[in-house]
């Protein structure tokens, strides 16, 4: 008993003399390595003169997620010549990449719409990749997350929000998809059609502060990690941690967002819309 006495407190011992080893070299790294500065948003490797000023864009450079909007675009684009220019009955890795995402898409799209669903892969497919690729790039050092900014979350959310209601009008007419607001007895409409409507009008409110504040979250705190890489603890709290949390997080909210977006356009193309009012 003694022994495992003496052994449990050695080892404790042992416990805290590394950590005060640790802490003292974090603090000799600190002095020599310090940055001077601690700064939530990293600065972007590379910037381009802001040549939109004339339509009201402010700031000498152009916008980080401007520009790293356009970077994701450039790789998407690329991606999708490589994988389909030259189609193989035994596909190469690229074209192989390329089909497996269209076949999870096509696969989520007919269960969450049905038969019909496939023809929203332009839309649900485009958002998809595009937020999965802007979140994922912002792991890359010198890299910004064009997600991580509210102006690119706004943006997907209205696109999805005037798409799927774009969508049921087309395919129930105006009268009948606005009866879809009113309940289900005419009576009841002076007080639903309120509530619908606002309850509508929040959604791509929901989803860009959703999407926009994970990722901004994520990125914040990375940064933090990063401008603290010199005293070597913080860095590897960002390996262990950080970027896996980041790569989970960086798919679940793609998958948020467009679970979310085929709900709402499941619901704006519903069979038998507004039949409840005949």
């Amino acid at each position: 008993m003694a022994t495992n006495i003496n052994g449990s407190q050695s080892g404790g011992k042992g416990v805290w003399v590394a950590l005060a080893i640790l802490v003292v070299a974090n603090l000799v790294l600190g002095m020599f390595f310090s940055s001077g500065q601690v700064s939530l948003h990293h600065a972007p490797i590379v910037q381009l003169p802001n040549f939109l000023a004339f339509l009201g864009v402010p700031g000498a450079w152009l916008p980080p997620h401007v520009f790293f909007t356009w970077v994701v675009m450039g790789i998407l684009l690329i991606v999708a010549i490589l994988g389909t220019r030259a189609l193989k009955a035994v596909p190469g890795p690229v074209q192989n990449l390329v089909e497996v995402a269209i076949e999870a898409f096509h696969s989520l799209l007919e269960q969450m719409i049905g038969k019909g669903g496939r023809q929203y892969l332009p839309l649900i497919g485009t958002a998809g990749l595009f937020i999965l690729a802007s979140n994922l790039i912002g792991n890359i050092p010198g890299f910004q997350a064009p997600t991580a900014n509210w102006n690119t979350t706004v943006a997907l959310a209205l696109t999805v929000f005037f798409s799927y209601n774009y969508f049921g009008i087309r395919k129930h007419g105006l009268g009948k998809y606005l009866q879809h607001f009113c309940g289900p007895i005419p009576a009841l409409a002076p007080l639903i059609f309120p509530i619908e409507f606002i309850g509508h009008c929040a959604r791509p409110v929901s989803l860009s502060i959703r999407l926009f504040g994970n990722i901004f979250g994520e990125e914040s705190v990375i940064s933090i990690l990063l401008s603290l890489a010199w005293l070597v603890m913080p860095y590897l709290i960002y390996l262990g941690v950080m970027l896996p949390l980041s790569l989970f997080t960086a798919a679940v909210q793609t998958f948020v967002f467009i679970m979310l977006s085929m709900v709402y356009i499941a619901g704006a193309v519903e069979e038998g819309h507004g039949d409840e009012h005949h």
